[in-house]
């Protein structure tokens, strides 16, 4: 994000470790979650209560929360998804 001059409102450090909880809340405060696993990536339409499933989602193997998560407005990133970066930040990702 150094590169396109993008600056974090927050960061947290990998050593705090946020959970099913954590997850809940993020996707509660978004209208749309997208996770990223690898090639593939879900999107999800957050109305009210997140579906079980996009919290799930947003959980590693370990059970706390994906890395890295950003949000933009009321979108929420879990995962890396370039394809996903470029559509949420819009033009502000050129390279």
């Amino acid at each position: 994000m150094d590169a396109q001059k993008i600056e974090p409102e927050e960061v947290v450090p990998a050593s705090r470790k946020l959970g099913r909880s954590d997850a809940l809340a993020l996707a509660k405060s978004a209208k749309r979650v997208i996770v990223a696993k690898g090639a593939k990536v879900q999107d999800f339409a957050i109305a009210g209560k997140p579906d079980p499933a996009a919290i799930d989602a947003m959980l590693g193997p370990t059970g706390n929360l994906r890395a890295p998560c950003l949000r933009v407005g009321t979108t929420l990133i879990v995962g890396f998804s370039d394809a996903a970066y470029r559509e949420v930040l819009g033009g502000a990702m050129k390279g």
